[in-house]
């Protein structure tokens, strides 16, 4: 069996290379902390290489690429396409590297980055690169609805007829490492350790939250108060901030939303408390693996380029 192409997921601090066949097939793979970040000072193109040989790649195999290796920072911007965007708007839109950028890879190798997507909207503006491919292969499976990405930027789109519709962003993730590690907040927090999501101090602020999610900025100091009070230990001053910060968002999202169960992407570390804090809400969830929603998503994307 051979690979018809590589598929590479490039986060801003991860990089995951799969081998794959037409069918869907994954022959084998290649994975290192090697994210945009890295490769500021090393270079992306190394980078590829390195990985596509450790996977035993044949040379010339085409390669197509998702995520943060496409942002301005990156290896080379591609322009965000538009909403609504099907896999073919997503496809159309791919960027080929010109053989200057290619070095150690082969100037005739076939290597493409997809775009991002962009809600043009003056009234509620909005971006995502990376999390796009995981949306498009929910749409491969059939998926429709409004699906979330727990992550450091939460994203939550609809899904409706194979395209991404519409989206928001929360900066959740961001702001709880802000909060905890930069303000006043952080004297009152563990040396180290993680939220549960059974931990009652999340659960109750989730709960809280869900009720009211304008409460939140008035509910932050008196995390730093309880602990100075001695009325909660770090480790639950760090749950509370968390279950606030999650309630909120999802609060606010589900504000309105009538329609049928949501695609919560990725069950581990951060997506364990996001089910957690979905189910308190009450709604009917459905999952799927982060993975292989990216893979199904550059699947689909790349029989669309080269007409597997």
């Amino acid at each position: 069996m051979s690979a018809d192409f590589a598929a590479v997921d490039w986060g801003t601090s991860s990089f995951r290379l799969w081998l794959m066949q037409a069918d869907g097939a994954v022959l084998a793979q290649s994975r290192g902390p090697e994210g945009m970040q890295h490769c500021h000072g090393v270079g992306f193109a190394p980078v590829l290489a390195s990985h596509l040989a450790k996977a035993g790649a044949p040379a010339g195999l085409p390669v197509l690429i998702c995520g943060m290796a496409g942002a301005r920072q990156g290896w080379a911007e591609v322009a965000y396409a538009d909403l609504p965007a099907l896999v073919a708007d997503i496809a159309a839109n791919a960027l080929k590297l010109p053989g200057a950028l290619l070095q150690g890879l082969g100037e005739e190798r076939d290597v493409r980055i997809l775009p991002g997507l962009a809600q043009n909207d003056p009234a509620r503006p909005d971006v995502m690169r990376g999390e796009e491919t995981q949306l498009l292969g929910l749409a491969q499976m059939g998926h429709q609805g409004l699906a979330c990405i727990p992550g450091t930027h939460s994203k939550w789109a609809m899904l409706e007829d194979g395209a991404v519709t519409s989206m928001r962003s929360a900066m959740t993730g961001e702001l709880f490492d802000i909060l905890s590690k930069q303000s006043i907040l952080r004297h009152g927090m563990p040396l180290q350790g993680r939220v549960s999501a059974d931990d009652a101090a999340f659960l109750n602020a989730v709960d809280e939250m869900l009720a009211d999610p304008a409460a939140a900025l008035t509910s932050l100091f008196p995390l730093r108060a309880a602990g100075l009070l001695g009325f909660a230990t770090p480790e639950a001053v760090q749950a509370r901030l968390s279950g606030l910060l999650i309630g909120a968002e999802i609060g606010k999202m589900l504000a309105g939303h009538e329609c049928g169960p949501i695609m919560l992407i990725g069950q581990e570390g951060l997506g364990a408390l996001y089910r957690a804090a979905l189910l308190r809400a009450g709604v009917s969830l459905r999952y799927a693996d982060a993975e292989e929603a990216s893979r199904q998503g550059l699947l689909a994307a790349a029989r669309k380029i080269w007409s597997f």
